[in-house]
């Protein structure tokens, strides 16, 4: 795949995921919380692939910085999904 390929993909998916998110009720937020912390879940795998495979210094500084974003996204989607739960226990 050429870069131009990639970046038009890119975009194309980063435009569409904006629009999509958007035009989401407040109501379904939470659901939309949580599938797209099994989409970056995804995203954290590949790019330990891709950093793994060591196909040059640019694919492993990007990889690395794919890390980062996906560990930080996954991680404060889980604290934020947990604090919302908490929300709604029973108080003892």
């Amino acid at each position: 795949m050429s870069i131009e390929t990639g970046l038009y993909v890119f975009l194309l998916a980063s435009f569409l995921g904006f629009e999509l998110i958007r035009r989401v009720p407040q109501l379904l937020h939470t659901p939309l919380m949580s599938l797209t912390n099994a989409i970056s879940g995804i995203a954290l795998v590949g790019s330990i692939v891709i950093v793994g495979s060591a196909h040059s210094v640019t694919t492993t500084v990007l990889g690395t910085i794919a890390i980062a974003a996906s560990s930080s996204n996954v991680i404060g989607g889980f604290l934020l999904t947990d604090r919302m739960l908490r929300m709604f226990r029973k108080r003892s």
